[in-house]
């Protein structure tokens, strides 16, 4: 493949779009090309691979998996999309499977080249760069637990979200939880949530005070 080629192609990636011409010919020469075979994973939920692929040709599915090996598929990538800047941005695992669905070439980046094109990490550019990329993640949880959890899961999960730790270590949610509110972020009707509410008060998962706060139990974890 040409450099002209790779830099055709790195000017379309919205992440390198400001390089200037040397900086995107220091990429364009630092890339390396990968064929991925039907069905080989190009990055794996929770781990680290330290690189960003730039698709050339093929398709792939991104999918992310629970515990109980259940998928939910979140995207289709084709050819000039890309993968691995969450994880290469915030130093955390995938959040997600991207899976080849057909033979798939890629143009492969590794994490000092990447890391050379980022703003300074003290920077508040690279500061925003991290909250997208945790609201992305958190998108991504999001979509897992509609697909893929009941409504108690999903209540839960909600309730662990509003929850800070007291000073004994207690999570607990200070103010009134709203019924409607977590109705509307998982998807269920008011009605319902006021049920769910009810039965893992009654079964011992939560505890509201006559304040207004909400005690989580330890054991509410095994339902979110």
């Amino acid at each position: 493949m040409s450099l002209l080629s790779n830099l055709d192609l790195i000017r379309r990636v919205p992440l390198f779009s400001t390089l200037t011409q040397t900086q995107a010919e220091s990429v364009a020469d630092a890339v390396i090309k990968r064929r991925f075979k039907r069905g080989d994973c190009i990055v794996e939920q929770g781990k680290k691979s330290n690189f960003l692929a730039i698709m050339l040709t093929g398709r792939a599915r991104v999918v992310t998996t629970d515990a109980r090996g259940r998928e939910v598929i979140l995207a289709t990538m084709n050819p000039g999309d890309y993968v691995g800047e969450m994880s290469l941005i915030d130093n955390q695992p995938h959040s997600a499977t991207v899976r080849a669905e057909v033979q798939t070439d890629v143009l492969v980046l590794g994490l000092a080249e990447f890391s050379r094109c980022l703003p300074d990490s003290t920077s508040m550019a690279y500061a925003v760069m991290r909250g997208l990329v945790q609201r992305l993640r958190h998108a991504d949880s999001k979509i897992e637990s509609l697909a893929l959890m009941d409504v108690y899961g999903r209540v839960a999960r909600a309730l662990l979200e509003f929850a800070k730790p007291d000073k004994d270590g207690q999570l607990v949610i200070r103010d009134r939880v709203s019924r409607q509110d977590v109705a509307k972020m998982i998807g269920a009707s008011r009605e319902m949530v006021s049920r769910v509410m009810k039965d893992l008060e009654d079964r011992g998962f939560i505890e509201v005070t006559e304040d207004g706060c909400t005690l989580l139990r330890e054991r509410l974890n095994a339902l979110g």
